[in-house]
């Protein structure tokens, strides 16, 4: 009886610690991530030391002075594009990668999907092109996974229509794979991108609604 007590006291605690734990586990985990990429070993890591070395000597303050300017310039670019002059800017841009081959397609569809994140830009003509959608594979009943599709066109293969979609990885939504399905292995799932975002992140914590609860919403 004791132990049965002991027992459930100790599971009690290791839930209430449970959410803390998967925080901080994931906070660790898009830390290392990030230190793959701009950390002093990595090849952007490099160019900002390089950057530092025009005013210091030491490695290590040339990396952190080189870090501090690439945020003043992510700041002040933050503030200009909170400006009119945003549209030009993205205008700009998009005339000098749209032209550039597969790297013009990658940044139109990045583009898109930024643009559904952010939901206070109302006038961007692209949030109605992607959709999240569940991906039975195998056709209902086979294993289902939540999507992200992100044009409501057709390719034909073999003489059946396919669609395209985005299967998103957990815990980092922005990396995945491109797989192109038969048309009739995709439904609606009738969610935001942000509860897409949220199942993935929580790696299945955080649950999306199943297709009868979205009918019956």
């Amino acid at each position: 009886m004791h132990a049965n007590i002991h027992l459930a006291r100790l599971a009690a605690g290791f839930i209430a610690l449970l959410p803390l734990a998967l925080t901080l586990g994931l906070v660790a985990w898009l830390a290392t991530f990030i230190a793959r990429f701009l950390g002093p070993g990595s090849t952007v890591g490099n160019l900002l030391a390089n950057l530092g070395f025009q005013f210091v000597a030491q490695p290590a303050a040339a990396y952190a002075l080189g870090l501090l300017i690439l945020i003043a310039a992510i700041y002040v670019l933050g503030m200009i594009v909170r400006t009119r002059l945003k549209g030009r800017i993205m205008s700009l841009v998009t005339a000098i990668v749209g032209p550039i081959p597969v790297v013009g397609r990658l940044y139109d569809v990045a583009s898109k999907f930024v643009a559904l994140l952010d939901r206070k830009d109302k006038d961007v003509a692209t949030l109605d092109t992607m959709t999240t959608v569940w991906c039975f594979f195998g056709g209902e009943g086979g294993a289902a996974a939540l999507a992200l599709m992100p044009s409501p066109e057709t390719v034909t293969l073999d003489g059946k229509p396919y669609r395209a979609v985005l299967i998103p990885t957990a815990p980092v939504p922005f990396g995945g794979g491109l797989l192109y399905v038969p048309e009739e292995w995709v439904k609606p799932a009738g969610i935001g991108v942000e509860r897409l975002t949220s199942t993935y992140i929580s790696m299945g914590i955080s649950s999306p609604p199943g297709l009868g609860d979205v009918a019956k919403a």
